[in-house]
C-alpha cells in the first residue's frame, strides 16, 4: 500500500505530508496523537457551564454566516437542540469549515464552552456529522488528536482526515515485527501492529501509554545496537599487547611527580594498563570532576605508549585548552628528555612544516593540539595512543575520525563535565568508563554564596581585602559586549567599572574574540601574579590553572547552566587556600533560577550537580549545543525513560556479544531493519 492509495489525498496534501517528513505509510503511522479527548460526554445546551472543560453538544444547523472584513473574517454557525442554541466560531481556515455545515443537518461539536451575554459559544470546536440527536453511540471514549503544522493547515489536512487515513492504513497495511520474540516476552511488549493500534485507537490511556513504551524502547534499542556493533568492531582490531610500563613511566611517577596519586587516579591508570595489555584496542573514557587530576592520568597513559616505541597525541577542543595541556606536559615531561610539540590552526607556515616533519619522522613523541592534529596533512610515524579532552564537545563520528589516524591507535577520552548515567549510556555507549572521584590531597572544598546587587558593596569590600592579602580573583560575565536582546552586564562595561572601583589593582580583560597570542599573554600575566583581577567571559571555563586564584564572582549567575557554573567554579580552589565563589544573580530570579543557585551552594559534587542540571534543562541544553554528539530520539527521553534505556542497552549488547553479524534465524527480521537504520545514520556514527 502506498500513500497515493489514501482517500482524499490531493497533490497539495501529498506535498504537505512530504514537507512534514512523511514519505511512506509507515511514516504516517508513526505520527502519534499528541493527546486524546473523550467525546462521549454529551450535554444539552441548557446544561452547559463555562469553565467546566470540553464537552460534546449535538444540534441542528440553524444558520451559517461569514462576518467581519479582511483578516478579521470569521465563520459563525448557530446550532440548536430542544433546550437552547449555541454559536460555533471559526477564524482560521473558515473557507474549509463552511463546507462542513449544511442548514437543517445535525452536527456534533466538541470543545470548551464560553458564555457571551445570553448565549454560549465554542471557538474552533471539533466537528462531526451525525444522523440525529440520538446518534450518541458513534462517539468513542478516546479520540486521538494529531499534531498539526503550517503545511497541514494550508492543505486543509484536518484531524478527522488524518484519523481516517490512519484507520485505512491499520486495516490494509502489512506491519511486520522486527524485535526478537525473546525481547517481546521479556518486557511484555505488544507486537508492532497491535502497538500501533493501541497508539491510534486505545481503549484507555493506560493502553496508549504502554504501547508508547514499546516505541520508545525500540528507538533506544536500535541506537544501542549500533553502538554495540561499533564497539565490537573496534575491539576486534588487535593492537598487539603493549609491554609493562618502562623507564619513562617509572621515572615520571617515582621521581618527577611532586604528589601522591589519589585512589581514583590509581584505579584509572590500572584500567588503562589492563586495556593496553589485553591485545585489543582500548576505547576508554576517564570521567572526573573539575580538578580530579585527569591530565596526570593521561600523561601516564601517553608515557606507557612511548615506553613501547609509539607516539601519543592529545587533542583539545580549543587552542586555549591545548596550550594549557602543553604547558602542563612541559612542566612534567621536559626532565625526561622527550620531544613534544604544540600544533594549532593559527601557526605560521614554517613552524607548522617543522612540526609536521617531526611528527612524520618519529622525532616527536607527543603532539598536543586542537582538531588540527587529525587533519589529512598530519602523518604520524607510529601513533599508538590518541587522547581527546573535553569529550562532551565531540560525538561518535569525531572519535571514529581519530581512530582512522595511524594503525587504529588506542583511544583515551576525558571529560571534566560529569555526565549522568543516562547520558553516558547514549553518547558514551561505545566506550568503557573509569570514574575518578575525589580531589587531590590539600584541596579545600570551595565555599559558595549568593549575593544580590544590593550587597555589591560588601562583595567588593571582601574582594579588596582578599587581594590585599595576596589572593587573585576572576570576575565572570556572560557576554562580551552589550546586547539589546538581553539586558545583561557585559564584560567590557564591567571591566571599566572595576577599574574605576579598584584603581590601585592590576585588572585585565579576557574574552574569546581576542587573538590567540593576546589571550596567551593575558593568561600568562595572571598566572605569574602580575594581574590581580581577571575580568572574563566563559572562556576561562577551560582556561589556565592559577593556584593563587581563590575568589570568583559570577555576574548574572542565573543565566548559566548548573554544569557550566560548576566548571567555572573549578577554576579556583586549585591551591591550598580557602576559595570563595560568589554568585550575583539578576534581581528578577525565577523559581528555576533559585533552585539552580541553591544546588551550587549545597554541594561541590559535580556528579550530583550534573544530575540536577539534566533534570532542569534537558539533555540538549545540558551539553551546550547540538554539536555534542547526542542522538535525536523522536519518542524517547533519555532522562524520563532511563529504565527503558538501560533495558535496551543490556538487550542490544547481549545480542551483539552472542551474534555480532545478526546471522542467527531469530535475528533475521531485526537485521532487515537494523542495516538500513545504521546506513542512514552512518555519518552520525562516523562509519561507512
Amino acid at each position: 500500500m502506498r500513500l497515493l492509495d489514501l482517500p482524499n489525498l490531493s497533490n497539495k496534501r501529498l506535498q504537505a505530508l512530504q514537507k512534514s517528513g512523511i514519505h511512506t505509510p509507515h511514516d504516517l503511522l508513526l505520527l502519534f496523537p499528541r493527546r486524546y479527548i473523550d467525546k462521549s460526554v454529551v450535554k444539552p445546551i441548557s446544561m452547559l457551564n463555562e469553565g467546566a472543560g470540553a464537552v460534546t453538544v449535538i444540534g441542528k444547523v440553524v444558520s451559517k454566516n461569514v462576518a467581519g472584513f479582511k483578516q478579521k473574517k470569521r465563520l459563525e454557525v448557530i446550532i440548536q437542540d430542544k433546550t437552547g442554541s449555541l454559536k460555533a466560531v471559526f477564524f482560521k481556515g473558515w473557507k474549509y469549515f463552511i463546507t462542513q455545515f449544511t442548514e437543517n443537518s445535525w452536527v456534533a461539536l466538541y470543545g470548551p464552552v464560553k458564555k457571551y451575554g445570553h448565549y454560549y459559544s465554542m471557538a474552533h470546536p471539533e466537528v462531526d456529522a451525525v444522523e440525529s440527536p440520538e446518534d450518541v453511540e458513534k462517539f468513542e471514549n478516546l479520540v486521538p488528536i494529531y499534531p498539526s503544522n503550517k503545511h497541514f493547515s494550508k492543505a486543509y489536512i484536518s484531524n478527522a482526515i488524518i484519523k481516517n487515513w490512519v484507520e485505512v492504513l491499520l486495516s490494509g497495511l502489512d506491519i511486520p515485527e522486527f524485535l526478537p520474540e525473546t525481547i517481546l516476552k521479556r518486557h511484555n511488549f505488544q507486537i508492532r501492529k497491535d502497538a500501533l493500534n493501541s497508539m491510534h485507537q486505545p481503549a484507555s490511556l493506560k493502553e496508549a501509554k504502554r504501547a508508547l513504551e514499546r516505541f520508545k524502547y525500540e528507538e533506544f534499542f536500535l541506537f544501542e545496537l549500533s553502538m554495540a556493533s561499533i564497539k565490537n568492531q573496534r575491539t576486534e582490531r588487535n593492537r598487539g599487547k603493549l609491554l609493562k610500563p618502562g623507564k619513562y613511566t617509572s621515572a615520571f611517577f617515582k621521581e618527577i611527580l611532586p604528589f601522591t596519586l589519589t585512589d581514583g587516579q590509581k584505579h584509572a591508570l590500572s584500567d588503562i594498563r589492563t586495556d593496553l595489555q589485553s591485545g585489543n584496542q582500548m576505547n576508554r573514557l576517564i570521567q572526573g570532576d573539575v580538578g580530579a587530576g585527569k591530565t596526570v592520568v593521561a600523561i601516564g597513559a601517553m608515557l606507557m605508549a612511548i615506553d613501547n616505541g609509539m607516539q601519543a597525541a592529545l587533542m583539545a577542543p580549543t587552542e586555549i585548552l591545548a596550550e594549557q595541556h602543553y604547558q602542563t606536559i612541559q612542566q612534567y615531561i621536559e626532565p625526561l628528555g622527550l620531544n613534544f610539540r604544540l600544533l594549532t590552526g593559527g601557526q605560521k607556515t614554517a613552524l607548522r612544516r617543522d612540526i609536521l616533519t617531526d611528527i612524520e619522522g618519529g622525532n616527536c613523541n607527543i603532539v598536543v593540539g586542537t582538531h588540527a592534529i587529525f587533519q589529512d596533512k598530519v602523518r604520524f610515524h607510529k601513533l599508538g595512543l590518541a587522547v581527546i579532552d573535553e569529550q562532551h564537545r565531540f560525538g561518535v563520528k569525531q572519535r571514529n575520525d581519530v581512530l582512522m589516524k595511524g594503525d587504529n591507535p588506542h583511544l583515551l577520552v576525558m571529560s571534566a563535565t560529569p555526565i549522568p548515567r543516562s547520558l553516558a549510556m547514549t553518547i558514551y555507549s561505545d566506550l568503557d568508563i573509569s570514574v575518578i572521584k575525589g580531589l587531590p590531597a590539600g584541596r579545600k572544598p570551595i565555599k559558595t554564596a549568593v549575593r544580590t546587587d544590593k550587597e555589591r558593596q560588601k562583595v567588593y569590600d571582601f574582594l579588596e581585602q582578599s587581594i590585599k592579602s595576596g589572593d587573585q580573583a576572576y570576575v565572570v560575565f556572560p557576554l562580551i559586549e552589550e546586547s539589546e536582546a538581553m539586558d545583561l552586564k557585559d564584560a567590557t562595561m564591567g571591566f571599566e567599572k572595576l577599574k574605576r572601583r579598584f584603581p590601585d589593582f592590576s585588572i585585565a580583560l579576557l574574552h574569546g574574540r581576542m587573538k590567540s597570542e593576546e589571550k596567551e599573554a593575558i593568561m600568562k600575566r595572571f598566572a605569574d601574579g602580575d594581574t590581580q583581577i581577571l575580568v572574563s567571559t566563559t572562556v576561562i571555563e577551560v582556561g589556565v590553572d592559577v593556584p593563587n586564584a581563590s575568589i570568583m564572582i559570577i555576574e548574572h549567575a542565573e543565566r548559566f547552566g548548573l554544569s557550566q557554573l560548576h566548571q567555572l567554579r573549578g577554576r579556583i580552589g586549585r591551591g591550598g587556600k580557602q576559595s570563595f565563589c560568589i554568585l550575583m544573580p539578576d534581581v528578577k530570579l525565577s523559581k528555576t533560577g533559585r533552585i539552580r543557585l541553591k544546588k551550587m551552594i549545597d554541594t561541590n559534587d559535580g556528579f550530583e550537580i550534573a544530575e540536577a542540571d539534566l533534570k532542569l534543562r534537558g539533555p540538549g541544553d545540558f551539553l551546550g549545543t547540538k554539536q555534542s554528539g547526542l542522538p535525536e530520539f523522536r519518542f524517547a527521553d533519555i532522562v524520563e525513560d532511563r529504565l527503558l534505556l538501560e533495558q535496551s542497552k543490556n538487550d542490544a549488547w547481549n545480542i551483539i556479544k552472542k551474534d555480532p553479524e545478526l546471522e542467527l534465524p531469530e535475528y533475521k527480521d531485526l537485521k532487515k531493519v537494523f542495516e538500513p537504520y545504521f546506513k542512514e545514520r552512518s555519518e552520525f556514527f562516523g562509519v561507512g
